[in-house]
């Protein structure tokens, strides 16, 4: 596409909803689109990685993949969760290949240069030759692991890959502001907590299906029986986060009448609400009062993405048929989904799709999202 054509269908997608167009096929089809975004936007951006409760303990650690950049998640021995490039400085060797706890260093297999948690170089047996472990040229303060910089907020980590993003706390004030009631501790559900799916769809379909609630009475009829589309609205924060929320949400109950205990000190809206949120890129997020839950999109080419799913618990001991039964019934919600989102990367092979239309009522949050996208591929090409 030219130059001026392209700049011409960002324009269109930046339009008031009532005129704009969707992004146009090749942002979903185009595995060099794909590339092109994944520097414009993903890595410029606070892209969502994982989440606090991958490494529970102290010297956890776990080999993660982002964009094909292979990471480490760690906590180290202060308790504090960060993020390094896995790899060895000396010939770039992997050094974790699998999730583990870190009892003294991390030590690479190739040729044995050890890490600590804090990810400084302690030691490089036989650098200097046979039996000598230092050598003049090899300052270690200089070759600890490559930091990734990484923000924890909700339980989420999250990453900013070219390190030249505004603070969290700035880009996302507002929607730490909204939610400030639930800042507290929150606790991982467990093994039945936590599953991935894995779709053939484009990251940003993921997205924008999760945005809007317009969907519901056909793709979630269960769900819309009790939260009605008409109980809905859009959260549109353009340039910020989008979203949708219920005033309609129905606590789940035992056959004896047992509920999960709520989060503290929450406000009347949150005794029949919920809401769910876009945090840009790539992490989904909801909320009610006695649980929420964390999606994390993993972008992993431009037709393949994996959505791991965790679900949290305002206290850590919760009735164990009712959380089975709320796990269950939250993945068939996302499941419900699959087809859709599926359907729609198949529909961008259509030549004649000009990145669609938008309801002024109904698509107010997928039209912020996908604003928000054309903005970081504008801003990326001016330089």
């Amino acid at each position: 596409m030219a130059k001026d054509a392209e700049l011409d269908t960002l324009d269109a997608v930046r339009r008031p909803i009532e005129t704009a167009n969707g992004l146009q096929n090749a942002h979903y089809t185009d595995p060099d689109m794909f590339k092109r975004e994944k520097h414009a936007v993903l890595m410029t951006s606070w892209a969502g990685l994982a989440v606090t409760d991958d490494v529970p303990e102290i010297g956890d650690a776990k080999p993660v993949e982002f964009l094909g950049i292979p990471l480490l998640l760690i906590r180290d021995r202060t308790g504090q969760v960060r993020v390094f490039q896995n790899i060895c400085r000396h010939r770039g060797m992997i050094l974790v290949s699998e999730a583990k706890k870190i009892e003294g260093a991390i030590r690479c297999p190739y040729h044995s240069w050890c890490y600590g948690t804090d990810g400084a170089l302690v030691s490089t047996p036989h650098v200097g030759g046979p039996g000598y472990n230092t050598h003049e040229a090899i300052d270690k303060s200089t070759l600890g692991l490559i930091e990734v910089r990484s923000h924890i907020w909700f339980n989420t980590v999250f990453i900013n890959l070219d390190g030249n993003a505004a603070r969290f706390e700035e880009v996302h004030a507002d929607l730490i502001n909204r939610w400030s009631e639930f800042d507290q501790k929150m606790y991982h559900g467990g093994a039945d907590s936590r599953f991935t799916l894995g779709v053939a769809t484009n990251w940003k379909l993921a997205v924008e299906n999760y945005c809007e609630s317009y969907h519901l009475p056909w793709v979630h009829p269960g769900l819309n029986s009790y939260s009605r589309l008409e109980d809905h609205y859009n959260i549109n924060e353009k340039g910020k986060y989008s979203g949708q929320g219920t005033l309609v949400y129905r606590q789940m109950k035992g056959e004896d009448g047992t509920v999960f205990p709520d989060f503290e000190g929450l406000s009347e809206k949150w005794e029949t609400g919920g809401e769910y949120l876009t945090v840009y890129p790539n992490v989904l997020l909801g909320v009610q009062r006695d649980h929420a839950f964390i999606i994390i999109l993993e972008p992993k080419s431009h037709s393949l993405t994996d959505e791991h799913v965790h679900i949290y618990y305002a206290a850590p001991e919760i009735d164990d048929a009712l959380r089975a039964r709320n796990s269950v019934q939250w993945r068939d919600v996302f499941e419900e989904d699959i087809f859709v989102v599926e359907g729609m990367q198949k529909g961008r092979a259509a030549p004649g799709f000009d990145g669609g239309r938008f309801s002024p009522a109904m698509d107010g949050p997928t039209h912020c999202f996908h604003d928000w996208v054309a903005g970081k591929i504008a801003s990326y090409d001016a330089g």
